[in-house]
């Protein structure tokens, strides 16, 4: 019986692991690899002219997550996107997982890309706090950001208890997965060969291989939220950022949000709301939009306005359009 049950689950250790690097032979990655520190990263660039849009992904995401918006924005300059270090198609690789690190990691991607010119830095969620590192730590190369729906370096300590203890309980949630995936038994009970998210089917194709079942994929986010202490107090450091033009997306505090009680949603919503009234603080040139209708992803939500909305922001920088309204909070 022993060795039945060594014997199954050897089965699908090599099933899984043959699975993974089948469906990625079938779906190569859009983009190019590149050679970073040793390890290989995936930097996806669509479109031409300047400045240049990078795209950061919010945790556990990859560069699909902006499939409503590279596309729309390439017409206008050139807009890259890419995967960071266990997700997606690069390379997993030892070390930290914080906002520095994750900093130093994209900094060499583009440099070995060979983009050196202006760039927009563009974010979503935790990425709010990777991008504030980096422009800090590269602000001769960044004319401007745009961050949506930003983690902020206050959140944890301002926000109710309920949501530290939540992403322990994530934490703990993956830790106890992450041995089962490469060992088969999360793409045995099914788990694998996901479907996009609704509205996301540009990339469909990919997600046949589904990297939620590669063995990098979960002590990648593992790391980013062990890192998360690190991050905030890296971040809290940087200061302000003179006249550099933010601009910041909010979703809607009005949407219910799934799995936890309207009370507490509504004071979390309440925090988040001034966290990013205080996040134009950065700089004198930076203004907010509320994302009407939108949850966290407000990409998935509101394409619409993102799109429209970072266009003209990027014709303000390149002097073609008269800014507005800094210091303002919008609801659209």
């Amino acid at each position: 019986m022993v060795l039945l049950l060594v014997a199954a689950v050897c089965g699908a250790a090599a099933y899984n692991f043959w699975a993974v690097r089948h469906y990625q032979s079938l779906y190569p990655p859009p983009g190019k690899l590149y050679r970073v520190d040793g390890y290989q990263m995936h930097l996806y660039c669509t479109g031409a002219g300047s400045p240049t849009i990078v795209l950061e992904a919010g945790m556990g995401n990859d560069f699909r997550i902006w499939d409503l918006v590279q596309p729309e924005l390439s017409p206008l300059t050139r807009v890259c996107s890419y995967d960071r270090a266990g997700v997606g198609w690069s390379d997993p690789r030892p070390g930290p997982r914080d906002s520095d690190s994750i900093v130093q990691q994209l900094h060499g991607l583009l440099t070995a890309a060979g983009i050196d010119g202006p760039t927009v830095l563009m974010g979503h969620s935790i990425a709010g706090l990777h991008l504030r590192a980096y422009a800090s730590k590269y602000p001769g190369e960044v004319v401007g950001m745009v961050l949506v729906d930003p983690s902020t370096p206050a959140q944890f300590d301002r926000m109710p208890a309920v949501m530290r203890e939540q992403l322990h309980r994530s934490e703990r949630q993956l830790a106890w997965l992450k041995p089962l995936v490469p060992l088969g038994i999360v793409r045995l009970a099914g788990q694998c060969g996901a479907t996009p998210p609704a509205g996301l089917g540009g990339h469909k194709d990919w997600y046949l291989g589904d990297n939620n079942c590669s063995p990098s994929y979960l002590p990648a986010i593992l790391g980013e939220m062990e890192g998360i202490d690190a991050s905030t107090q890296e971040v809290a450091r940087t200061g302000t950022f003179g006249d550099l033009p933010i601009l910041i997306f909010s979703q809607d505090p009005a949407v219910k949000q799934p799995a936890i009680s309207e009370d507490l949603r509504a004071r979390v919503s309440a925090v988040w709301y001034q966290l990013h009234e205080e996040l134009k603080g950065l700089s004198t040139r930076a203004r907010r939009i509320v994302a009407k209708g939108s949850t966290h992803y407000i990409q998935i939500d509101r394409p619409d306005l993102l799109n429209r909305e970072v266009a003209s922001f990027i014709r303000q920088i390149r002097g073609e359009r008269q800014p507005v309204h800094y210091g303002s909070t919008q609801v659209e």
